[in-house]
């Protein structure tokens, strides 16, 4: 299935979770995740079905002053 991961379409198997689009980009924690605009928690990661067309953004933190 194609999902948008950081603006990059991306191929994924059916059924994929989030921890796979995670998996697939080499993502390093921390980092936060939105579907589609909305938030999801840490803890729903390998839980959160992805569907076609999904738009998913991995945000790293930024600190500083």
């Amino acid at each position: 299935m194609r999902v948008i991961v950081n603006q990059i379409e991306c191929e994924l198997p059916s059924q994929s979770m989030i921890s796979d689009a995670l998996s697939l980009i080499n993502a390093k924690p921390p980092y936060a995740v939105a579907v589609n605009l909305n938030f999801v928690p840490k803890t729903k990661y390998d839980q959160f079905p992805l569907n076609e067309n999904d738009q998913i953004e991995v945000i790293a933190p930024v600190t500083g002053g």
